[in-house]
């Protein structure tokens, strides 16, 4: 057999609609956008985002769909991509990711200066919206029954080299600056009390070092903590390319909103990532779906048997290997 060589491709001019093969799309994609329509989300978005923009069609050229931006900063936190290039630059290179966004072959995705302009024109109150509408969602699945809120505060580091950062009046680094900040505030004590403070912090390592303050923070890095690093080291939040607080929250709440999203379908599917999904077809996902409520009716018919009939119990996962 001879070897085959790469040649120079040239592209044609015309190509038939009818010879271009559609993607089939990732089936968590495809999972995510039935669960978005059956919310409503585009909808509802469309009618919140509405006062943001001009009330005549005739005024300029049609804006990105509200719906489609949101989902492109969910694609970032799914994808891992902390930067709005690197989230454009993924959606155009990707046919399941047009299919996710809606966009056909024909049509450019959008740019990343869109996304700044549409960011910037929207309020914070609609990424807070954004946020609660995906909440709503979880709570119509079942998954928000606790009443108690845990805060945790993470360090989202800017996209420069702050270590090498002096001031040139007083000629402070950047955490020599924080602290005399936060001296100034009287968020801690002055630095000529070090006694104090080394009391103040065995007390507080002795208090955690109850049985009870061990169990309340392995809880706590279980539920809260574990949640954050998601947010942050997997899901691209951890370094930020954004100036102001603003625009920090703006994107750090829909990363949120799509971490909560990714619950929702592991809760439904099984799987809450679309790295989790590689290598899966379009025939073994259904097959699998199907499968899976099979059983789930099987346990349902199971449970309800009298406990005499019973011989064996119903284990408490299902291993399916597709």
């Amino acid at each position: 057999m001879a070897m085959g060589r790469r040649q120079p491709r040239q592209e044609e001019l015309f190509i038939a609609t009818a010879d271009l093969t559609p993607s089939a799309g990732h089936p968590f994609y495809q999972t995510l956008n039935r669960l978005l329509d059956e919310a409503g989300f585009d909808r509802w978005v469309e009618a919140r985002c509405a006062p943001s923009y001009a009330q005549t069609e005739k005024r300029g050229q049609p804006s990105l769909p509200p719906g489609v931006y949101f989902r492109m900063l969910f694609v970032g936190y799914f994808e891992g991509i902390d930067s709005q290039r690197g989230i454009a630059w993924r959606c155009s290179d990707s046919l399941s990711l047009r299919a996710f966004l809606g966009i056909p072959l024909g049509r450019g995705t959008p740019d990343h200066s869109t996304l700044t302009n549409t960011r910037k024109r929207l309020p914070a109150e609609v990424f807070e919206e954004v946020f609660q509408f995906v909440l709503g969602i979880a709570a119509v699945k079942g998954l928000i029954a606790g009443k108690t809120v845990g805060v945790d505060s993470t360090t989202l580091e800017a996209n420069a080299a702050m270590k090498s950062i002096v001031r040139r009046d007083t000629g402070e680094d950047w955490k020599g600056y924080v602290i005399r900040l936060m001296r100034e505030a009287g968020a801690i004590g002055p630095a000529d009390k070090p006694e104090e403070q080394r009391r103040a912090a065995l007390n507080n390592r002795r208090r955690m070092g109850r049985d009870k303050g061990k169990g309340l923070q392995r809880w706590r890095s279980e539920v809260v903590e574990r949640t954050f690093a998601h947010v942050c080291e997997t899901g691209g939040s951890r370094r930020t390319h954004l100036r102001g607080l603003a625009n920090v929250t703006k994107r750090y709440l829909i990363a949120a909103a799509a971490h909560n999203l990714g619950r929702i379908l592991r809760r439904l599917t099984g799987t809450g990532k679309p790295r989790a999904r590689k290598g899966a077809t379009g025939l073994a996902s259904p097959l699998l779906a199907r499968l899976r409520s099979r059983w789930a009716r099987f346990a349902s018919g199971l449970a309800r048997m009298p406990a005499a009939i019973r011989r064996f119990e119903k284990p408490s996962t299902l291993r399916v290997v597709v």
